[in-house]
C-alpha cells in the first residue's frame, strides 16, 4: 500500500510529469547558455553583445512599488479628508452655538408680537365698536 502511495505521488509531485518537462526546459536552457557563453569568448572584445532586458520579475517589483506609492497617496488623501472633515464638524458645532440663542430669541419676538398684536387689535376693536 506504500508503494501504491508512492508511485501515485510522483506523477502528480516535482518529479511527475511536469517536474520532468521543467527539468528537460532547463537542462536545453543550459545547453544554449553554454553554447553562447563559448560563442561569446571567439567574440572578439570590439563587437559589444546587446543588453539583456530586465527580467520579469523586476517589472513585478517595479509595478509593486507604484502600487504601494499609490495605495500611499490615497491613505494620506483620506487622512487629509478626515482632518478636513473634522475641521468642517468643529465649526458646525460653532454654527450650531451660535444659532441655538437665536432661534430662541426668535421664538420670544414672535411672542411679544403675537401679544402686542392681540393688544393693539382689541384696542382698535373696542374704537370702532361705538362709532
Amino acid at each position: 500500500m506504500a508503494g501504491e502511495q508512492e508511485g501515485a505521488g510522483p506523477e502528480a509531485g516535482p518529479t511527475g510529469l511536469v517536474g520532468r518537462s521543467i527539468d528537460e526546459f532547463v537542462n536545453q536552457l543550459r545547453g544554449f547558455s553554454d553554447r553562447a557563453r563559448s560563442l561569446a569568448g571567439a567574440v572578439p572584445s570590439r563587437l559589444h553583445l546587446p543588453a539583456l532586458p530586465s527580467p520579469p520579475g523586476a517589472m513585478s517589483a517595479a509595478q509593486l512599488k507604484a502600487i504601494a506609492q499609490a495605495v500611499r497617496a490615497q491613505r494620506q488623501s483620506i487622512a487629509a479628508m478626515q482632518g478636513q472633515l473634522e475641521a468642517f464638524d468643529q465649526q458646525m458645532a460653532v454654527f450650531e452655538r451660535i444659532l441655538d440663542p437665536l432661534v430662541e430669541w426668535s421664538s420670544t419676538w414672535a411672542r411679544l408680537e403675537e401679544a402686542v398684536g392681540d393688544f393693539v387689535r382689541r384696542d382698535g376693536g373696542d374704537r370702532a365698536d361705538p362709532a
